[in-house]
């Protein structure tokens, strides 16, 4: 049976590779033109954990907004924090703060290009690290993102359910990563498991690592990779108060930075709690009526909302709330959660405009 040969996954990437926002075309990259660090920093930031349809838009925003490393770094975090609203997964907007910040103050602008220095910095973890030195500086570095789990898995046939496969899944990737154009192999893999080793029916018939598949050869390749049963996803209750002033304005709070939705605006309400609702105090005494519920789900749990909702005259916000004018609502960092929960309440969109779409194929993975 052959190994997995990189230079035919290469040649396969050569004609298929997609066009992304954020890629420099193999075409290009063999002419000599270099990827820019800073975007491919900034998209693997936002495509974690996040779907590429999802992204692009927020992409081309965030590049329209600030062009540069030290346009970000030099950006209010509030405005950053708004113009990721709705991406999910809010301690990366923090991070992509700080980690331009570091790179600005630390590092004269410029990203170090091994993974060890990448890693040092605020919110790139060891896959991240591996991805940007991949990409952005061609170096030899083993890049695993949950199509690349899914191929290798499939590749080797192996029986280990993730997440305890992840490190010989690692192990397996590094001896695949060639020398030569390690970071068009990286986002070769990537594009493999987003277009061809898909997570069902994958189409093997057009795989160019068809022959030393040992899950194509078994003829089970959707069974891999194996996986343990997932735990039950509990669901937490509490309730919202939603108070509008009489020229639109909403009554917000900030979330403390560390923890769930952290730094992000919220309207006041009670904990979070398993089982029945726990009691909670409105923000003031008002004419408060029954807006319904709302229900989210967060990785680990689903919430369940009560919406009590009040229109108020002209009053001092409580200590540590304040007025967000109706016309900024749209554009705050509101998360999802909170838009439903003011939507439920006032009847009216709360959503930020649809962010622009991105030309062109796009990447993927299996959690992207």
């Amino acid at each position: 049976m052959p190994a997995p040969s990189a230079t035919a996954l290469l040649d396969w990437y050569d004609v298929h590779a997609r066009r992304l926002p954020w890629r420099v075309p193999p075409e290009e990259r063999a002419l000599g033109v270099v990827p820019d660090p800073y975007r491919v920093w900034l998209s693997e930031v936002m495509l974690q954990q996040t779907t590429v349809a999802a992204v692009k838009g927020y992409f081309l925003d965030f590049l329209e907004r600030w062009p540069t490393l030290p346009d970000l770094a030099a950006a209010p975090r509030e405005a950053v924090m708004a113009a990721w609203a709705g991406l999910g997964y809010y301690s990366r907007a923090r991070n992509l703060k700080a980690c331009a910040e570091a790179v600005a103050r630390d590092h004269g602008g410029r990203f170090p290009e091994t993974p060890e220095g990448l890693a040092a910095l605020p919110g790139i973890g060891p896959y991240t690290a591996a991805a940007i030195a991949a990409i952005a500086f061609d170096a030899p570095a083993a890049v695993v993102d949950g199509n690349v789990e899914r191929v290798v898995a499939r590749l080797n046939a192996l029986e280990t359910p993730l997440p305890d496969a992840k490190p010989e899944i690692r192990r397996l990737t590094a001896t695949l990563t060639p020398d030569v154009r390690p970071g068009d192999f990286a986002q070769a893999m990537m594009d493999l498991g987003a277009t061809i080793c898909t997570p069902k029916r994958p189409a093997c018939a057009l795989c160019p690592w068809s022959e030393p598949c040992l899950a194509r050869r078994r003829g089970d390749p959707d069974t891999f990779p194996r996986r343990k049963a997932k735990a039950e996803r509990p669901t937490r209750h509490g309730v919202a108060f939603v108070a509008r002033r009489h020229d639109g304005a909403l009554l917000v709070r900030r979330r403390p930075d560390k923890g769930l939705l952290g730094g992000m605006l919220e309207v006041t309400g009670g904990d979070w709690r398993e089982g029945a609702a726990p009691e909670a105090t409105p923000p003031f005494a008002a004419a408060w009526r029954d807006a319904g519920t709302v229900e989210h789900t967060f990785t680990h749990f689903h919430l369940v909302l009560s919406v009590q909702a009040a229109e108020v005259g002209d009053r001092p916000p409580p200590d540590g709330c304040f007025w967000l004018a109706a016309a900024d609502v749209a554009g705050e960092a509101l998360p999802t959660v909170m838009r439903k929960v003011v939507e439920a309440a006032t009847g009216k969109p709360a959503r930020k405009a649809a962010a622009r779409p991105a030309s062109g194929p796009k990447k993927g993975s299996s959690n992207r």
